[in-house]
């Protein structure tokens, strides 16, 4: 069996992040342009795809309302300023995400009152994405690319061709777990070295329609060949912390029991670990947290994950501590991709934060221009076996979609304009390539 990967194209951007592609760049010319995006304020959106009165929310001015943008309670206060009740807007929101429909089109919104139908074609858009492509690697993944398919005074940008995609995966399981992987940026400013995406740059933040409806999608196009899609995991292109407002949104509506009605539980956000952001989604939200680690000192962090650099180990892993004594019976889960000749027997001692949580291991997926190997099978289970031992949670996530550019940190295309790849610090050349 094969799997998705879906792509979705933007025609929104009017240029991609600006970089020198000077080959007479030197080594710190690069260093402070990594510097600069990772220390640039997570919590300012660089390039918002859509702002609220564009959305049509706030002005009068007879834009078109982006459904998803909304969360029920401001759904249901839009119904009523057009001077129709709760029960319709209740029953909207279940033709969006709910009852097995899924609606993109007007002509999918059964059951509604044929003036209320009226209204919503006049005055609203269902759709936020087209999907472009769909690629089917050889164990089932999928992935979907999207076109950008924007609402209001956005919309004439959708037929230009500028050739921006974002992507999203769908993993299926056999035992019933079948998971859609999500992304919330076009491209990443945070350059962790081992992420094809961060090689991209940051180039727009998704709004939180475009987030929901790479969901939405997964649900309407694979439910009826895998079963429930029943997990959610914003691991796809970007850093969703630093796009925190959309990303709380967008968990916010895919919980709703009316509605898509994921379990909290089975919707986990990733972070590189932005702390001041961190901080804010363990009180805002009560879905999953999962922090990319991969490593357990800051010379090796500060290398391969440049926003350790801002947020070292001790801030990030104490403000942990310190936040879950608030949460009850909450496990943070810990990523480490396992790249070849860093993982040794005493990284595996260090692999123990003390904090409530489960380690997933994850085989490194190599893209070009990496500068790492993938750790060998037999080591990865005797690395397991370590932390095993030592009472930790631990598994082993081996490649899904790998041959499609599908698994974890192959997604997006950088094309000609590259973030550049740090120094190799010298006590790690041999395990560089």
């Amino acid at each position: 069996m094969a799997l998705p990967l879906v792509r979705w194209s933007f025609s929104s951007l009017s240029s991609p992040l600006s970089l020198s592609t000077s080959s007479s760049s030197s080594t710190s010319r690069c260093f402070l342009l990594s510097r600069r995006l990772c220390s640039r304020n997570p919590s300012r959106p660089l390039r918002p795809s859509a702002t609220r009165r564009e959305i049509g929310l706030g002005d009068g001015s007879g834009s078109k309302v982006l459904l998803k943008e909304m969360e029920y309670p401001e759904l249901e206060k839009w119904v009523h300023s057009h001077g129709f009740r709760s029960g319709q807007a209740m029953m909207l929101w279940k033709c969006l995400y709910g009852n097995n429909t899924w609606a993109h089109t007007h002509d999918e919104l059964l059951g509604l009152k044929k003036e209320f139908r009226q209204m919503l074609s006049e005055h609203a858009t269902l759709k936020a994405l087209s999907v472009k492509d769909i690629l089917t690697a050889s164990d089932g993944t999928r992935k979907v690319g999207f076109y950008y398919s924007s609402c209001g005074r956005l919309q004439i940008l959708f037929n230009l061709e500028d050739g921006s995609v974002i992507e999203t995966v769908v993993i299926p399981c056999s035992r019933g777990r079948t998971t859609v992987c999500v992304s919330s940026q076009l491209g990443c400013a945070m350059n962790c070295q081992f992420c094809y995406t961060g090689r991209m740059g940051l180039r727009k933040h998704l709004t939180t329609a475009e987030i929901v409806e790479q969901a939405v999608f997964a649900r309407r196009l694979f439910s009826s060949e895998f079963g429930a899609i029943c997990n959610v995991v914003f691991m796809g292109m970007g850093e969703p912390l630093h796009n925190i407002e959309n990303v709380i949104k967008a968990a916010a509506i895919m919980v709703d029991e009316q509605g898509l009605h994921f379990s909290p539980r089975k919707v986990t956000v990733s972070t590189s670990g932005l702390v001041p952001q961190l901080k804010r989604f363990l009180r805002e939200s009560n879905c999953a947290l999962a922090v990319s680690l991969n490593a357990t000192t800051d010379e090796v962090r500060n290398w391969i994950m440049p926003i350790n650099r801002k947020y070292n180990l001790s801030l990030l892993l104490e403000t942990l501590r310190e936040e879950l004594r608030l949460k009850n019976k909450y496990k943070v889960l810990f990523e480490y991709v396992m790249l070849a000749g860093h993982r040794r027997r005493e990284e595996a001692h260090r692999t123990r934060p003390g904090i409530p949580c489960k380690i997933n291991l994850i085989s490194f997926n190599p893209h070009d221009g990496s500068h790492f190997r993938p750790t060998p099978e037999e080591k990865m289970i005797e690395f397991r076996n370590i932390l095993a031992e030592a009472g930790v949670v631990v598994f082993l996530r081996l490649s899904r979609g790998d041959d499609q550019m599908a698994a974890c940190g192959q997604l997006g295309d950088p094309g000609g304009v590259l973030l550049p790849l740090l120094r190799v610090p010298g006590r790690f050349q041999a395990a560089a390539l």
